[in-house]
């Protein structure tokens, strides 16, 4: 089960009139964290994401089950059942606990999966399946729940993400389409 501190990160950002997928990133965090700790590996970096995604269910996050389509059977009812408990919905029988064959399987899972590049490919992957209008409205509600200050913060750190891009570009030599463009 997710530590204190996860919860109430995830609470606070409920407070704050953050999305619930938002509120469970921090689930998510916390599980990336504990991989790279080395407290157990994963297969795949999606592997990681559904562990923490499922705790946060079970922690109370209003996340429902994905959609039939959207995923295999028995994942959507082993979302269903942590949803409902995280609801209130069902009283689990019995305290949720890893057996220790599945513990070992996982010890045995590369950390791999939950670098900064493995991390970075799955976020891509992801965006690529969205659509143009779907990230420009999540943008748009990203900056609506940040806040002043955040908001002006990351649009200073955007600032010096585009000059530094600008110095790069400088340096490399022209293509000759970029060359033809200039005449």
């Amino acid at each position: 089960m997710p530590d204190r501190n996860t919860i109430a990160k995830a609470r606070r950002d409920k407070r704050q009139g953050k999305s619930p997928s938002t509120q469970a990133g921090e689930f998510v965090h916390a599980e990336i964290d504990r991989i790279r700790r080395g407290a157990h590996g994963a297969r795949s970096t999606r592997q990681a994401i559904a562990i923490g995604l499922s705790e946060a269910r079970r922690a109370g996050v209003d996340l429902p089950p994905p959609r039939k389509g959207k995923a295999k059977a028995s994942t959507r009812k082993s979302a269903r059942y942590a949803y409902e408990v995280g609801q209130g919905r069902r009283t689990p029988t019995r305290r949720p606990k890893v057996s220790k064959a599945v513990t070992r399987v996982l010890e045995r899972e590369p950390r791999s999966t939950a670098s900064r590049a493995a991390l970075s490919r799955q976020g891509k992957r992801a965006a690529s399946r969205r659509t143009a209008a779907d990230r420009s409205a999540a943008a748009k509600k990203a900056s609506a729940t940040k806040g002043a200050t955040r908001r002006s913060a990351a649009a200073r750190k955007a600032a010096r993400t585009r000059s530094a891009q600008g110095r790069r570009t400088a340096t490399r030599k022209p293509t000759a389409k970029a060359r033809a463009r200039r005449r």
